[in-house]
């Protein structure tokens, strides 16, 4: 990709974003949890991610519209829907990541 320009790289970046939004969208079943397990990030991650970098160009984003966006709705809302209780298996697996890294 070093041969793009910097506005066709974002628009790359913005568009593979989007997708990878919509993909998670499509897999609601998929819990920020195990996100977290195997990839070490989640849709708050995301959300927050947002938040940051508008915070760096000096645009005004909060949490609340950025989880929104995300979560293609307000996130108490996609809690309620689709956030099921997280296992022991799962709590562990999350603590054993974390520990891992010391």
């Amino acid at each position: 990709m070093q041969h793009l320009d910097d506005a066709t790289r974002t628009e790359l970046e913005a568009a593979a974003f989007r997708r990878l939004l919509n993909h998670l969208d499509e897999h609601k079943e998929v819990q920020n949890i195990d996100l977290m397990v195997l990839a070490g990030f989640c849709r708050n991650c995301f959300s927050k991610w947002l938040v940051n970098a508008a915070d760096e160009r000096d645009v005004p984003l909060d949490l609340d519209a950025a989880r929104e966006y995300v979560y293609r709705m307000p996130y108490q809302e996609w809690k309620e829907k689709h956030q099921t209780p997280a296992s022991p298996e799962q709590l562990a697996a999350l603590e054993a990541r974390h520990s891992d890294k010391g």
